[in-house]
């Protein structure tokens, strides 16, 4: 089987001009050696725009309440600015990046998510469906594609999409083709047993070094969701999930820096 790296970087390295650079130098190094997607979020620029804007921005448990007027915000700045930035850089460092949202291609197709109980998270979409036969197609032409988290539900609406689930279901459906490996990308070493000390990094975890880790509460709560999703992927096929830090991509592709997820 063909490998395929599928690599999600985190807001806080989009926002970050130095750090992002040392990344995209990495990624580049990757894709030239490697079939590599790239899924981006970068929601600290999209919640700026909207306050210089006017429009109050909600959020619950680290999501995003996306209003109709939040949806305008980021669109334009996900699946614009960023993404075209981001192509624009790698393109600069002899990657051939082509941009896509959710909607180009119906690459991801999406719908509302249903409202739970008193929160209604706006326009939130929920995964339906990844086109594996659009993206190994951009794959097979040496594409390296950089997703950004707009889907859409093909009757005309465009949905704000979590960009790690995005990278988890975007590996889940590929490994039936491809030999994937997730990467999940951010300005920390790991996952930390102190979140404000980087050298508390747990090499590994399995189901049941996770359970007891959450039981005793050592793992902080904005790394629950990650987790869930990397374990939701290793049991879809996905070969390995590694979570660490953007500009040690290389190392965290040989296994010698951050935390590799992996079944008993």
């Amino acid at each position: 089987m063909k490998k395929l790296v599928v690599v999600k970087i985190g807001g806080n390295i989009v926002d970050d001009e130095h750090k992002l650079s040392a990344f995209l130098d990495a990624f580049a190094s990757l894709s030239a050696s490697a079939a590599a997607i790239l899924v981006h979020g970068g929601g600290k620029m999209a919640t700026r725009l909207a306050e210089k804007s006017g429009i109050v921005q909600q959020m619950i448990d680290g999501r995003r309440i996306t209003d109709a007027e939040t949806l305008k915000i980021v669109t334009m700045v996900y699946a614009g600015y960023i993404n075209k930035n981001i192509v624009a850089q790698l393109q600069a460092r002899g990657c051939n990046a082509m941009g896509l949202s959710g909607a180009d291609g119906n690459a991801i197709l999406a719908h509302k998510r249903i409202k739970n109980g008193a929160v209604d998270y706006g326009f939130a979409g929920d995964i339906d469906e990844v086109n594996t036969v659009l993206l190994s197609g951009l794959i097979d032409q040496k594409a390296t594609i950089i997703l950004a988290p707009i889907t859409h539900d093909k009757k005309g609406q465009l949905l704000n999409t979590n960009a790690d689930t995005i990278a988890q279901e975007t590996a889940k459906a590929l490994c039936r083709t491809y030999d994937v490996t997730l990467v999940y990308s951010f300005e920390k070493s790991g996952v930390l047993l102190d979140a404000n000390d980087d050298h508390t990094v747990i090499k590994e975890i399995n189901p049941s070094s996770y359970q007891q880790l959450k039981s005793e509460q050592k793992i902080f709560a904005g790394m629950i969701p990650k987790l869930d999703n990397a374990f939701a992927a290793i049991n879809s096929g996905v070969k390995k999930v590694i979570i660490g830090k953007a500009e040690s991509l290389e190392h965290l592709i040989n296994g010698s820096s951050g935390t590799t997820i992996i079944n008993d």
